[in-house]
């Protein structure tokens, strides 16, 4: 078997560090899913203006191991929790392959190919995706579904002390994703040190922040080429 990449997407997040825990948690956090030429051809794509929301199916590009285990610890349990590999979504699988839905905002005709807009995303910038499908709400959606122990983190959020001057740093169009990453608690659960610092890198910025309770406190921001 043969799987290859059609495309790939472009976000704010060169690391893995802050990246929302699952799509649709942060809606205002944008990407660009830049197909390659052989898959560009518009014929393609005839009708998925229709849908509201596409799935993503993806490489976890930097998780490629030559082993697996049949356990994981899904950090949301703070890291000490064992759970089978196929109970989780860990990245660490047999075949590391993600899915993530994520809201369609429209299709562009670019001179290098078809780039589709998508919001509400939790991917790493230039991760591969492998196929595109789309959701289908009377299908996808089960509202007798149970979301196990997921469930009891879904609707954990920080505060967020943001200083104006600070804030004011960040392009508007990009504030409303920052500050709902921030305030989605990008730390591991296991760390609750109120005088670590924390560095979180996105788009062209390093936001430093620390957090005391349940808030976050951006105390700093670098811009790429001025440290």
């Amino acid at each position: 078997m043969e799987i290859r990449p059609i495309a790939y997407i472009h976000t704010d997040f060169p690391d893995k560090f802050g990246i929302p825990r699952q799509s649709g948690r942060v809606s205002a956090l944008c990407g660009d899913v830049i197909m390659l030429p052989e898959f560009s051809c518009p014929q393609a794509f005839r009708g998925i203006d229709q849908f509201s929301h596409l799935w993503l199916l993806f490489d976890f590009s930097l998780s490629h191991r030559e082993t697996w285990s049949s356990t994981v610890r899904p950090p949301r349990l703070g890291g000490n929790v064992r759970m089978g590999v196929f109970a989780s979504r860990s990245p660490f699988r047999p075949n590391p392959i993600g899915l993530s839905c994520v809201q369609f905002d429209g299709i562009e005709q670019t001179a290098t190919g078809i780039v589709l807009h998508v919001s509400g995303i939790d991917l790493l910038d230039g991760t591969p995706i492998i196929d595109i499908k789309p959701y289908l709400p009377l299908a996808d959606c089960r509202a007798e579904a149970v979301g196990g122990y997921a469930d009891t983190s879904w609707s954990h959020r920080l505060k967020v002390v943001f200083p104006e001057e600070l804030l004011e740093c960040i392009p508007e169009t990009k504030r409303a994703a920052v500050m709902g990453c921030l305030a989605d608690d990008p730390r591991p659960s296991y760390q609750n040190d109120p005088e670590r610092v924390y560095n979180m890198r996105f788009s062209d910025y390093d936001i430093h922040f620390t957090v005391q309770a349940e808030t976050v406190f951006v105390i700093g921001i670098d811009k790429k080429g001025e440290y």
